[in-house]
């Protein structure tokens, strides 16, 4: 098996790109001290010390690691994990904890913002490595969540203005602004 791996934006953060789906239906994000039985590779991860957050995506993980910690020294140890867990035959996710979100409830104008954050911007994104989550939208105001590698990256407040708000008001005229939760 061959893992790649690409620097993302987030300095604390690595993309790793094991060849095969990761978590292809409903991404998930797990932090130093969250319950991680959910996912076995998440724990596994999780249980390196130095890693502080996993974000698993449609066909990688992002890894990011504690500031004291240098990518030389963690990177062999989460390849070996990444690695220890697709040759094992475990799922990357539990069975029971794939429930893929619904949103019968959003109105037209969210469903057009959901449309535009689906198809346009959480693949661009996901190839830094993290993800967009839609939160909310109220009074022209769009809440999004950045996860993975997005999460506490120094460009994050760009993309999110810049990037994603641009983009979000030129599609659809409802939209005034964007604010991250």
């Amino acid at each position: 098996m061959f893992i790649q791996t690409e620097d993302t934006p987030n300095p604390a953060t690595v993309k790793f790109l094991p060849g095969q789906d990761v978590a292809p239906g409903q991404p998930m994000e797990f932090a130093l001290g969250e319950d991680c039985d959910p996912s076995p590779l998440a724990g596994r991860l999780m249980a390196i010390s130095g890693v502080t957050g996993v974000y698993l995506g449609g066909d990688f993980v992002s890894v990011t690691k504690a500031d004291d910690w240098e990518w030389l020294h963690l990177k062999p140890s989460v390849l070996g994990a990444i690695m220890d867990h697709f040759m094992s035959g475990q799922p990357v996710v539990a069975a029971d904890a794939t429930e893929a979100e619904t949103f019968a409830d959003d109105d037209e104008v969210t469903a057009q913002i959901r449309e535009v954050i689906d198809t346009y911007i959480r693949p661009a994104v996901a190839r830094d490595g993290g993800d967009v989550e839609l939160k909310g939208f109220e009074k022209g105001i769009v809440y999004l969540s950045m996860r993975g590698a997005c999460a506490g990256c120094p460009s994050a407040t760009m993309t999110l203005k810049h990037g994603i708000e641009n983009m979000l008001r030129r599609q659809v005229p409802d939209v005034v602004e964007v604010r991250q939760v």
